[in-house]
């Protein structure tokens, strides 16, 4: 990696971390993204949505036509469920984890659910720990921030390994 970054900052020679967990080396600092594994993005989820609740109006009109009465409000209930549903799936979509380790800090940002949050942390004084295959506990004086939701669990000890060594490489 001879590539200088838009910092100023040439890019370490090896990256740290294994095949699975490599970061990415961005202006200057290095990146590790991670983001919820859906098969669908919201949009695609809207147009499945659409489709769906389509065919289901004209197949309870049709009932209704054909004289069954209560297929359509049975149909309407449907819907309403479905799409209840697919919002609560949407909503969570786009959810991340976004970890930047630079040589004096450690920038740490995540989107879960409507909410954004995002702390820094000077990073001499960061400690990283994984329990078992919980979740991995990054600390800084009185500064908790739980990150890896992204992860699968069997993941997350060799995650908090790399990011340790990241952490002391930076």
């Amino acid at each position: 990696m001879d590539e200088v970054a838009d910092a100023g900052q040439a890019a370490p020679v090896e990256l740290p971390g294994s095949l699975l967990s490599r970061p990415q080396w961005e202006d200057g600092a290095w990146v590790w993204h991670f983001r919820r594994n859906c098969a669908l993005s919201p949009a695609q989820l809207f147009s499945a949505f659409a489709g769906f609740a389509l065919f289901s109006v004209l197949l309870g009109l049709f009932c209704q036509v054909q004289g069954a009465t209560l297929a359509l409000p049975f149909v309407v209930i449907e819907v309403v469920a479905m799409g209840w549903a697919f919002v609560l799936y949407a909503r969570h979509a786009a959810d991340y984890e976004r970890i930047a380790i630079s040589a004096d800090a450690v920038h740490i940002e995540w989107m879960h659910g409507a909410r954004l949050g995002s702390v820094t942390l000077p990073a001499r004084s960061v400690r990283v720990q994984a329990q078992g295959r919980g979740l991995v506990q990054v600390t800084s004086r009185q500064t908790e921030v739980h990150i890896g939701r992204h992860l699968r669990p069997e993941r997350r000890m060799a995650f908090a390994r790399d990011l340790r060594r990241a952490i002391l490489t930076a």
